[in-house]
């Protein structure tokens, strides 16, 4: 590889040269606490090629991002990618992997080590930071990761601490509870249950 592992925008090729971009996302429920990552890579014509996803198990949020970004690199590496662009939401992993901030976590070094080693195996390699909606589909796989590590239905997501599932089914159970029947007098007929409670569904971005 030559040059600077982060080129500037005059000495990038031009797209039809051959950049992939890659959108990767990892988190944690708990943090630690069950993890995924979820990718992203599109072709220079932005056609999808590839989506990467996988449950880690007990992790923190920064494992987890660093878990998806070595996944695209070694995508890359496989399959012959030389240009390639990388999108992530961890402002963190971004400076690390730029070297504007320092890798002091000792858990997390192994890891930007081994990216900074795969980074070095392509021609040009750049990351930039986006904000969570940016990284929407990664962010989406990567929940359904952590959602099959732990056994969640796609159809129930849960949120970070795991409690939206619960709320909707609490509120489902309690809108199922048999009323307790009205008082009877000898001059009236029991009077009809009030309606049942509208079933509450949490959902999740």
């Amino acid at each position: 590889m030559t040059g600077n592992l982060f080129e500037s925008a005059e000495s990038r090729p031009p797209k039809a040269a051959g950049w992939f971009t890659a959108h990767c996302d990892g988190g944690s429920r708990g943090n630690p606490g069950p993890a995924g990552y979820g990718a992203v890579i599109e072709d220079a014509q932005g056609r999808v090629v590839a989506r990467l996803s996988e449950f880690l198990g007990r992790q923190t949020n920064n494992y987890a991002e660093y878990a998806g970004l070595i996944a695209v690199l070694k995508w890359a590496n496989e399959n012959g990618t030389k240009y390639l662009r990388v999108v992530s939401d961890s402002e963190l992993m971004v400076k690390q992997m730029k070297g504007q901030y320092k890798v002091k976590n000792p858990g997390l070094r192994p890891l930007w080590e081994e990216a900074k080693r795969r980074a070095a195996k392509l021609d040009r390699f750049e990351m930039r930071h986006t904000f969570r909606g940016g990284n929407r589909e990664a962010d989406r796989l990567a929940n359904e990761a952590m959602d099959k590590g732990m056994g969640k239905s796609a159809s129930q997501p849960a949120a970070a601490d795991g409690s939206a599932g619960q709320s909707a089914a609490a509120d489902e159970s309690a809108s199922r509870r048999p009323e307790k029947p009205a008082a009877r007098s000898a001059a009236h007929r029991p009077a009809p249950p009030p309606p049942a409670k509208p079933t509450r569904q949490v959902l999740e971005g």
